[in-house]
């Protein structure tokens, strides 16, 4: 995929990866600083080579024939994101999150979204001990590095919107009083399609949230043969056990951090964002939200490919399970046929790139 979308940039346009790379050293930008006033671990690229290669790997074993989402899991976690898996039931979608969670040796949970599911269940509640005559706070379900939401859209609407503030603010707000939730932090949920009953759609504003949606799809002949000897017996999960710890993500999300990001990929990036609000065949175009979520993932997925620089390829890849979610289509268009996957592989194809893209520095 990354290979046609290499072409396509040439058809439009080229990069000069050399001059990118050079750019890229000269403006490597500054270490942030922790709260106590240390530098933040960062991953030098065999490092970080090695961790998603292992990562990828166990994934890959329980998960047979989906590389692309396996990798893109990764991505949005690397990118401080969050994952929405919609498929239908049965393929897949709860055992890639939990294989995800389970690579990763740190705190998980699992909520299973109910229609009698209530807020307080994911957020935490107050509760009077009589005892000390003082409220106390229990924490929820949300209170984890990893959070697996499964059928997340068979809740009410009140319940699915108790995760708003923790995905966008990383804390929990109850009675007043504001809780800072662990990190790294990550929301991985599933959904069924909306015409199954017993589902309510995500309105805009959570859909906003989730960084990058994903279908599972049926798996090809082979990967299903695969399966039903592999799988049949004993579950997958049953052998998996953590292949890194919470403190080498965290050094991976900063590595990916500061992979640079020239300005003419920033141009590129704005203009594909203001193509879907200037199209016809659109009644909602991406948000500004919805622009910085996609650089922060094309940085993820060019970390994963080794450099230390964001190509218009890095964008290309990651646009459509980015953006499709997050646009409405016009009634005329839904009516034709399209769709807004196919949409956005439209903007794409006729969104120039500069041919002097990533050739300049930064300040100078």
């Amino acid at each position: 995929m990354a290979e046609g979308l290499s072409m396509d940039s040439k058809r439009h346009g080229t990069f000069d990866e050399d001059r990118l790379r050079d750019d890229a050293v000269a403006v490597a930008p500054p270490e942030h600083q922790s709260p106590n006033g240390h530098k933040p671990a960062v991953m030098d690229p065999a490092q970080f080579h090695t961790a998603s290669e292992k990562i990828l790997a166990v994934i890959n074993q329980v998960i047979d024939g989906k590389a692309e989402a396996a990798k893109l899991a990764l991505t949005v976690l690397l990118a401080q994101g969050h994952l929405l898996v919609e498929d239908v039931p049965g393929v897949g979608k709860t055992l890639l999150a939990k294989t995800l969670a389970r690579t990763i040796d740190c705190k998980v949970s699992r909520i299973q979204f109910t229609p009698d599911l209530l807020p307080s269940d994911v957020t935490g509640v107050s509760i009077y001990n009589q005892s000390s005559r003082q409220f106390e706070f229990r924490m929820g379900a949300v209170f984890a590095n990893i959070v697996i939401g499964d059928e997340i859209n068979r809740a009410s609407a009140k319940t699915q919107s108790a995760l708003l503030e923790c995905m966008e603010e990383h804390q929990v707000t109850v009675d007043g009083f504001s809780y800072q939730l662990a990190e790294p932090f990550m929301v991985v949920a599933t959904q069924n399609p909306i015409e199954m009953e017993g589902t309510y759609p995500l309105p805009e504003a959570q859909r906003d949230r989730f960084m990058a949606r994903i279908s599972m799809g049926y798996p090809d002949k082979l990967s299903e043969i695969e399966m039903l000897g592999t799988h049949q017996a004993v579950s997958p999960l049953s052998k998996i056990t953590p292949v890194v710890t919470a403190s080498d993500v965290a050094a991976m999300i900063n590595t990916v951090q500061r992979v640079f990001v020239s300005e003419s990929v920033k141009e590129y990036t704005v203009g594909l964002g203001r193509a879907t609000r200037d199209s016809a065949r659109l009644r909602l175009g991406a948000s500004p939200r919805s622009l910085l979520q996609l650089l922060r993932a094309a940085k993820a997925t060019a970390a994963l490919d080794g450099r230390d620089f964001v190509l218009p390829d890095d964008v290309m890849l990651v646009a459509e399970s980015v953006l499709a979610h997050r646009i409405i289509l016009d009634r005329k268009a839904a009516s034709s046929g399209d769709t807004p996957q196919s949409v956005i592989r439209s903007i794409l194809a006729s969104l120039p790139v500069n041919q002097e893209s990533g050739a300049e520095r930064r300040g100078s």
